[in-house]
């Protein structure tokens, strides 16, 4: 029997939108102990929902005490290709309530956007997936694997034990990431590529103890002066990373309005771009180093004083195709080689992830692109990067190298997604749905 796509999704959205508010009102802030019960609560009503559609489902941790993880699987016709859809249940906190224009767990519509925290990141990830399934209902074109993660927002750390404890379960021949997000409004896109992520603590000393300034500046060098010399070497005069031996590669032929670039990034008036190459190359494809913390005594009620030691965090992106490894001793040496003065350099290395490229090429990716275009009325999807790092997606390609790894999600440049005001463009969601539907008809037509 064949599904009438447009009709059915007009008939399963409204229930979709009352879920997907349902869970956004779960309060599953995984980084918060406190709310450990809500994260539970929420992986209970994920299973129930897709249980409800006749999938045998199943709560999963790594071991006990671990945040729960929901594997639900469902049959489709013999021989039809397996498809994993991957979302997570848990979100960011929503901090200071006064920064929202309504309260964040009360999903709200204002205009064309659904606010709330996890409206879009990543309840809607769970809802798309949940609108395609009900599209076919029992007439599925692939069988259909669930995995819907429950600690993404804090680093994924019990991932890899999932994956192995449960890679029979999760093995397919196409896996779908719904984390990620679109080139614009009306624009689709598949993402391609992401940065990965070092962060390393770094402490430079020059003194024992504080002396005073007066009685020894001139001669004893001060740590908040070495320090600041040390993170001056790490970029050009054109702001351009300086550490040597990182890779950088091309990115894809994407033009990114100035006037578009200047609202997203926040940038103040009259403030200059740093680096050098294409403006997706610099947040694609290039590395970038970042400081995104400092010690050292404040402006208000400092005293004459030489401090000891100063420190700060370097928050460096690697490029695609770049190693942490690499990138922790190119780093290392850099900031050796830099120390001044004879000061006593520490380096603590906070947490890696590795990055991401993705050969989107083969049936898989013709599939998802014919879908997208359909499901935006001709309009192809961009091959598009992402500055950030996802680093459990390279996990899934490690745990399974022959699976086409296609990632998708929900998101917009103006979704916030982290952000107070958190909100879901409500059309364009409509669109993914249908988009995420068409891609499993077209998967279940590779079939042999």
């Amino acid at each position: 029997m064949t599904v009438d796509i447009p009709a059915r999704l007009a008939e399963v959205m409204p229930g979709i939108r009352r879920d997907l508010e349902d869970l956004v009102r779960i309060q599953s802030v995984s980084a918060d102990p406190a709310r450990a019960g809500e994260v539970e609560r929420s992986a209970e009503a994920t299973r129930d929902l897709f249980a409800a559609e006749g999938f045998e489902t199943e709560i999963v941790r790594a071991h006990d005490g671990a945040p729960p993880a929901v594997i639900a699987r469902k049959a489709g016709p013999e021989g039809a290709p397996t498809v994993l859809l991957y979302a997570h249940h848990d979100v960011q906190p929503e901090n200071d309530h006064a920064d929202w224009d309504s309260p964040p767990w009360e999903p709200t519509e204002r205009g064309d956007r659904l606010y709330g925290r996890g409206a879009a990141d990543d309840k809607a990830g769970i809802a798309a997936h949940l609108g395609a399934v009900r599209i076919f209902g029992d007439d599925l074109p692939v069988n259909l694997v669930m995995f819907i993660e429950g600690e993404e927002e804090v680093g994924s750390d019990t991932l890899v034990e999932l994956l192995e404890a449960h890679q029979e379960r999760l093995a397919a021949d196409v896996i779908v990431i719904a984390d990620s997000g679109n080139w614009d409004i009306g624009e689709p896109a598949l993402t391609t590529s992401l940065r990965g992520l070092v962060r390393m603590d770094v402490e430079v000393r020059t003194l024992t103890h504080a002396v005073h300034s007066g009685m020894w500046g001139g001669l004893v060098p001060d740590s908040i002066l070495a320090l600041s010399k040390v993170i001056a070497t790490l970029t050009d005069d054109a702001g351009a990373v300086a550490v040597e031996g990182l890779h950088s590669g091309p990115a894809a032929d994407v033009e990114y309005p100035e006037a578009r670039l200047r609202a997203e990034s926040g940038a103040a008036e009259g403030i200059e771009w740093i680096g050098r190459g294409s403006i997706v190359e610099r947040l694609w494809t290039q590395p970038s180093i970042s400081i995104t913390g400092f010690d050292a005594p404040k402006v208000e009620g400092a005293s004459n004083t030489l401090v000891p030691a100063a420190r700060c965090r370097i928050s460096m992106r690697i490029a695609p195709g770049d190693t942490t490894d690499n990138a922790v001793a190119r780093l290392q040496a850099h900031l050796e080689k830099h120390t001044p003065w004879g000061a006593t350099l520490t380096t603590t290395v906070v947490d890696t992830g590795e990055a991401t490229q993705i050969d989107a090429s083969g049936p898989a990716y013709d599939a998802a692109r014919a879908a997208f275009a359909e499901a935006w009325d001709g309009t192809a999807p961009v091959d598009m990067g992402v500055g950030g790092s996802i680093p459990f997606i390279a996990e899934f390609l490690e745990a399974f190298p022959e699976a086409s790894v296609l990632v998708t999600g929900v998101e917009d440049p103006d979704t916030r997604a982290h952000g107070a005001n958190e909100g879901l463009h409500l059309a364009e969601f409509e669109k993914v749905v249908k988009a995420e539907a068409l891609l499993l008809r077209n998967l279940g037509e590779l079939r042999g």
